[in-house]
């Protein structure tokens, strides 16, 4: 009868730890689904808003200063493009219908960029402990997440001062958010896996950098030629740190419920540690204790 009954258990044990590896490998798709919804859903608003001809194409090259008609009401296959149809990321989403799933997707996009940077300063906390750079990666995920907000619900052609101003805070602190994970990837590796990660990181982020900034510069300029190649970079720079929050699905895979532990006792780190100790020492006495009630059997 201790026999069965000890194999009882051990099918227990079983069961229940296959069921803890599943669960923890479902975290990893929470920073997956980042760039799937949003890479998806703003090329989504760009066919939209290219249907109903808002926009002009990406591969469109020549721009008039003005055209006769404007660009929802010609038809043919030669469009007259100005600069207010260059296809810029919010200026795909500036004109119904694309402009509510435009909102949409950002309102999405803000939400995940919160919740996986929380999860990813709890998990940090929880494996190593705290710093200044997985702070300083909290708050300007945040931050990004609330510029991305006001770019998102406030078009451009409606609400120009809003909008601007969601997008000087979402594209800078994005870009510092990227490098601070990319160093805290270095700062926390261990083993050579975690270390090609960084590596991978730390070329996204380069990339990245180099799509904000030749966006930025080439935007500043009136030649149309260098606005279209700004409105392609950004493209490229968004994609690219979509991707970056993605690669978080490395981590992710490892997560347990002690990290949302983390979080209800406020992120601290020391007192975590002590409490884990403590639960960790009871554990122990109770498994010392249990060969004698299987004794008893």
């Amino acid at each position: 009868m201790s026999n069965t009954a000890c194999s009882h258990r051990g099918q227990r044990r079983c069961c229940c730890g296959d069921l803890t590896v599943l669960i923890m490998s479902l975290w990893a798709i929470l920073p997956l689904s980042l760039p799937i919804v949003i890479i998806t859903g703003i090329w989504a608003v760009y066919a939209m808003a290219l249907y109903n001809q808002h926009v002009c194409p990406v591969d469109n090259w020549l721009y008039n200063i003005s055209c006769e008609e404007q660009l929802p009401l010609q038809r043919g296959p030669v469009l007259c493009c100005t600069l207010d149809n260059i296809p810029l990321i919010s200026k795909c989403g500036t004109l119904p219908p694309e402009s509510c799933f435009f909102s949409l997707i950002c309102s999405a996009g803000s939400f995940l960029v919160m919740l996986i940077g929380l999860l990813r300063y709890a998990q940090v906390i929880e494996k190593h402990q705290n710093c200044i750079l997985n702070t300083a990666g909290l708050s300007t995920a945040w931050i990004c997440a609330a510029g991305l907000i006001l770019l998102g619900n406030f078009q451009v052609d409606f609400a120009k001062v809003l909008h601007y101003i969601g997008a000087g805070v979402a594209f800078p602190s994005s870009m510092l958010s990227v490098c601070l994970q990319s160093a805290l990837t270095y700062k926390l590796a261990k083993t050579q896996e975690q270390y090609w990660v960084g590596h991978l990181r730390m070329g996204m982020t380069l990339l990245a950098l180099i799509s904000l900034v030749l966006s930025g510069v080439f935007f500043c300029q009136e030649s149309f030629v260098l606005q279209h190649t700004s409105a392609i970079f950004e493209w490229i720079y968004c994609m690219l740190i979509m991707l970056f929050y993605g690669t978080f699905a490395f981590e992710f895979g490892d997560m347990s419920g002690e990290t949302l532990m983390v979080l209800s006792r406020g992120g601290s780190a020391q007192s975590f540690n002590s409490d884990h100790k403590a639960e960790v020492g009871s554990n122990r006495h109770q498994v010392e204790g249990f060969p004698m009630v299987e004794a008893s059997w």
